[in-house]
């Protein structure tokens, strides 16, 4: 049994507010620039909200303008889940958490490319930030070697 579970909906209402419950279980979308952690550059890890799966490290968050967070790469690849998206004019890349299947955000071929040219852009709604300092207690010490 994976240590990292998806909850019934029921639990995950209960659990989380509206707008988090709306973008990872209904594919919404928050608000560029108004969100939690699109100016957060804090050292630590972003684990998915619903599951408490870690996804990303902040060593692999930059500013790029879109307002909305963004990640040159996942703390590993197995971590998500990518599914065509053709709600918009343009064809895009889902990305799901695995383990919970919990709409993130969408993954784009415009990042920086000394970072692997890729840019996760992922709704903070979708996200628990969890700083360097309180990550062993926690219980994600085993991921602060990807810190500087």
């Amino acid at each position: 049994m994976t240590r990292y579970q998806k909850r019934s909906r029921e639990e995950l209402r209960a659990l989380l507010t509206p707008l988090q419950y709306a973008v990872t279980q209904e594919n919404a979308t928050e608000r560029p620039f108004d969100n939690e952690y699109a100016a957060n550059f804090e050292e630590g890890i972003y684990t998915d909200i619903t599951t408490g799966e870690p996804l990303f490290v902040s060593a692999d968050k930059f500013e790029s303008g879109c307002g909305w967070p963004a990640f040159s790469r996942p703390i590993d690849d197995s971590l998500l889940t990518r599914h065509a998206d053709h709600t918009l004019a343009r064809a895009r890349t889902e990305v799901r958490s695995a383990a919970g299947d919990a709409h993130l955000g969408h993954v784009f071929e415009d990042g920086p490319r000394e970072l692997g040219g890729l840019r996760y852009c992922i709704n903070s709604a979708a996200l628990r930030f969890i700083p360097k300092a309180d990550m062993e207690k926690e219980g994600y010490g085993e991921y602060l070697k990807l810190l500087p």
